[in-house]
């Protein structure tokens, strides 16, 4: 049975079977689904919560989490509209304060984290909370006007190759991202960190700063995230809560994808289309609006089941060979803290 799943792929390309299945059975359930239309609405709506994910992914890379990137990205959009249309700021000016902002909060995240010694999750929680009041602090409750400049509309209000610029954005971003994280030493220092933190730190990685840097990344991106979203659909109290849900889904999902037991920007990208074109396809036939939710929820939970179930066979698997193993070769082996269920 292993040998067959292996042949097929079944063990890391099972979200690119899934995909496949998922546009067969919808297309022949509703004639909706096989259009045009609809793969420009699931490659323009997901490319945000593409770039979301990545912010999230990076630091999960170095076993640190940041529940902070959805507020962020909602904070750093409306900064940036409430700068030109109530203090006339330049388009250029606003964008590079909207993404010193997100730069800033990820900063303070690190901060929380390596000099407070707050675990990451807790930290980023609270920052989430705080920047979502100062959301209402910077806009006093009322949502700032659409900027009306040609330049701010022409950021994402147009297209290229027949979908909107902003997956572009994501595929120059998520290129980026991934020669950071698996062609430079920056990475295998994040890697080496997120698989095992006190080997890590005993092999001469500066734990603390490459932890910090992974959370200032998050803040940026997340920050550019914020951004484009704003500029695309216009400003909004909430959006950013519901791009975290999805992202957190796709990053776990994307760990049993293509790399199984590492989180890796393909994956990611892979599991969060997928999860769009289930979504996509069941509001079509259903009409409801409770789906998204729903199926990110259920989603989550799976993946995250799924990851810690691999992750604890690796665990078994690697404590059966040890005995076989010349002990250099056993030193060398390694548990994700991540996917076994240890932040």
């Amino acid at each position: 049975m292993n040998s067959v799943i292996s042949k097929l792929g079944l063990d890391r390309f099972s979200g690119v079977y899934l995909g496949v299945i998922l546009v067969i059975v919808f297309g022949f359930a509703t004639p909706e689904f096989l259009t045009p239309a609809t793969f420009h609405v699931i490659a323009s709506s997901q490319s945000i919560a593409g770039i979301i994910a990545i912010a999230l992914l990076i630091p999960m890379v170095a076993g640190q989490y940041d529940l902070s990137v959805g507020t962020n990205a909602n904070l750093t959009g409306l900064v940036v509209v409430a700068l030109q249309g109530y203090w006339g700021w330049s388009l250029p000016a606003a964008l590079i304060s909207g993404v010193a902002l997100g730069v800033l909060i990820g900063f303070v995240n690190g901060f929380i984290v390596v000099v407070l010694k707050v675990d990451s999750f807790i930290a980023t929680l609270g920052v989430s909370s705080i920047l979502t009041a100062s959301v209402i602090i910077v806009t006093n409750s009322v949502v700032p006007p659409q900027p009306t400049s040609a330049g701010w509309k022409s950021l994402t209000q147009f297209e290229f190759g027949g979908f909107q610029i902003v997956i572009v954005y994501l595929i120059v971003l998520a290129l980026l991202a991934w020669w950071l994280l698996e062609f430079t030493p920056a990475g295998r220092y994040l890697h080496a960190i997120g698989s095992n933190r006190d080997a890590a730190r005993l092999a001469g990685v500066r734990v603390n700063r490459w932890s910090w840097v992974s959370l200032v990344l998050s803040g940026g991106i997340a920050g550019i995230g914020g951004i484009l979203y704003t500029s695309l659909t216009g400003p909004s109290f909430t959006f950013g809560a519901t791009l975290l849900l999805p992202a957190f889904a796709a990053v776990f999902l994307g760990s049993t994808q293509l790399f199984p037991g590492r989180f890796n920007v393909w994956g990611t990208l892979l599991a969060i289309f997928v999860l769009a074109l289930g979504v996509q396809g069941l509001q079509l036939l259903s009409g409801v609006t409770w789906l998204s939710p729903m199926f990110n929820g259920i989603a989550l939970i799976a993946a995250v089941a799924l990851a810690v179930s691999r992750g604890r066979s690796r665990s078994k698997g690697s404590k059966q060979s040890k005995d076989v193993q010349p002990p250099n070769e056993a030193a060398e082996r390694h548990d994700s803290p991540a996917l076994t269920g240890v932040s």
